[in-house]
């Protein structure tokens, strides 16, 4: 017989969120590098993310069902048919849940419909998966037990457990738990994008600043290795330290958005203070006080978030 876990073995939020800003440059990284790569991915499946999240915000729906009725739904089940059924299409409830204009869900979902991958016959949806890329989160599923596994090293470190877990341990665990951890991944995912959109105005223009902000970032971690509260040091020294930019190639490269868009939302972020160019007209990260003011604010929102998504997830597959 399985021995029971024991209460002590529950993390709480106040350990998980002391260990994230005393390790934020171990940590900083994969959370950096989970989130960029998710809204690169999501731009490069239709070219607009607003569309990927519509859609993903109708397949997070069953999410909430296997969660309401204690369902655990496993990776391999999940991904084993090609057709997801799903509930009614509320263009009023997404765009409320989303902050997008009532007419641009209309418009984005017809879209949806006409490219195959929303399928309606009389009373049935369903969403075609092998209608579009990226049916299975493979990258995100490993950048989350990346992230796991480090953060499972600094829990031994700090002798709160006894055995860290690997990223492959981590990868097994989830996707044997995979309905609840996913459940707990988009209630973090779409309050994050919120937060990031509504502040500067979509999501492009956050994926490209955000691309900007890690360049920055591999080069100050770097320099502030070890540093207790570390998320404070940091926002000092990314804010201060002078690094060598990134020309707007590079970032069309990396995101897949097209070089004269990024070009135009470049324009509007120096406009706004968020960034300058050099006299190479390489891009760097130069935000004004108050705007990296009002950053701070929305990362700590963030960052709970995280935190809360962490929480769960690793209490989920450590203890069950």
């Amino acid at each position: 017989m399985k021995q029971l876990p024991s209460v002590n073995s529950e993390l709480d939020d106040e350990l998980i969120d002391k260990i994230f800003k005393n390790h934020f440059d171990i940590l900083s990284p994969f959370f950096l590098k989970l989130m960029s790569e998710w809204t690169i991915g999501a731009y490069k499946v239709f070219k607009d993310i607003d569309t990927y999240t519509i859609l993903i915000y109708l397949i997070s729906k069953q999410f909430d069902f296997y969660r309401r009725n204690n369902l655990n739904i496993t990776f391999n089940n999940f991904y084993k048919d090609k057709a997801l059924e799903i509930e009614k299409i509320n263009l009023i409830r997404i765009s409320k849940d989303l902050q997008i204009p009532k007419e641009s869900v209309r418009r984005k979902v017809i879209s949806l419909e006409k490219k195959g991958i929303i399928k309606k016959k009389g009373k049935k949806i369903t969403i075609d998966r092998s209608a579009y890329n990226s049916t299975q989160p493979n990258d995100t599923l490993k950048n989350i037990c990346a992230l796991l596994s480090v953060f499972s090293q600094i829990l031994k470190e700090e002798k709160v457990i006894k055995n860290e877990m690997s990223s492959n341990e981590i990868n097994n665990l989830i996707k044997h738990n995979f309905s609840f951890c996913w459940y707990q991944f988009y209630k973090f995912l779409f309050p994050y994008c919120l937060r990031w959109k509504n502040y500067f105005g979509d999501m492009e223009i956050f994926t490209i600043l955000a691309t900007i902000i890690l360049n920055n970032n591999s080069k100050i971690g770097r320099q502030l290795k070890g540093i207790d509260n570390y998320l404070d040091k940091w926002r000092d020294k990314i804010i201060n330290k002078k690094i060598k930019g990134i020309n707007a190639m590079s970032i069309s490269e990396i995101t897949g958005i097209p070089r004269p868009t990024v070009v135009r939302k470049i324009k509007k972020l120096i406009k706004n203070k968020f960034i300058s160019l050099d006299k190479n007209k390489l891009i760097n990260f130069d935000v004004s006080k108050q705007n990296f003011k009002d950053m701070s604010i929305i990362q700590d929102e963030n960052l709970k978030s995280i935190n809360v998504f962490i929480k769960r997830t690793y209490n989920q597959i450590n203890l069950n």
